[in-house]
């Protein structure tokens, strides 16, 4: 290589590592010979690093496969009872099994349940088991049921009571999902003492 001008053009293999074309430049070819290899050496760093990691991938709440909360089931049907005071609002009559609450003497009643009922009846009966004549007004629903029973006239001192919620045909009524409820059976008195029955009428006399 004696008498190669400084001004000779750079070796093929130089010009491909650079990517400048063969006699493109003269002048010094080492500079650009390694400027070949940094760019060589990184090149092959990126290939070995791969590209970076991608986001774990969120499950989707709406997606087919997850599990979604089953709705929950109301309880059973739970009565309440009230009375309409002479002097108040509504006061709650207790439905515990063994009380027989006393209440001031009234002529309306009104009886809730906590879910729709089907195939059911409400009645009122007195000591003697004679059902009492009442006007009543009802408000149905799925959610609850909302009975009241008007009555011509309060309901005598001293006198017991008993509300029955039964079944309207068969033996058994359901609520609103189906399901089978208890058969309601309450008594309760009027407070006071007991009023005495009006003496008969006095019978005619004949005339002769």
């Amino acid at each position: 290589m004696l008498g190669t001008s400084p001004e000779a053009r750079l070796p093929a293999w130089q010009s491909v590592l650079s990517g400048i074309p063969s006699g493109a430049y003269r002048g010094r070819p080492m500079r650009f010979v390694r400027f070949g290899f940094a760019a060589v050496a990184c090149f092959g760093a990126l290939v070995l690093t791969g590209c970076p990691d991608k986001p774990a991938a969120t499950t989707d709440a709406g997606a087919p496969g997850t599990t979604a909360q089953a709705p929950t089931t109301p309880p059973p049907a739970r009565f309440s009872l009230s009375y309409q005071a002479p002097d108040a609002g509504l006061a709650e009559i207790s439905l515990a099994p063994d009380e027989k609450p006393a209440i001031e003497a009234t002529s309306v009643l009104e009886l809730r349940s906590s879910i729709g009922l089907r195939n059911y009846r409400v009645r009122l009966f007195d000591e003697a088991e004679r059902a009492m004549v009442s006007d009543d007004d009802v408000e149905e629903s799925d959610s609850g049921l909302v009975y009241r029973i008007n009555l011509p006239q309060p309901l005598k001192t001293g006198f017991e009571y008993t509300l029955v919620v039964d079944a309207q045909t068969g033996s058994a009524f359901t609520d609103s999902l189906g399901r089978e409820v208890e058969e309601l059976r309450t008594t309760f008195q009027i407070a006071g003492e007991k009023e005495k029955p009006a003496p008969p009428p006095p019978a005619k006399k004949r005339k002769k």
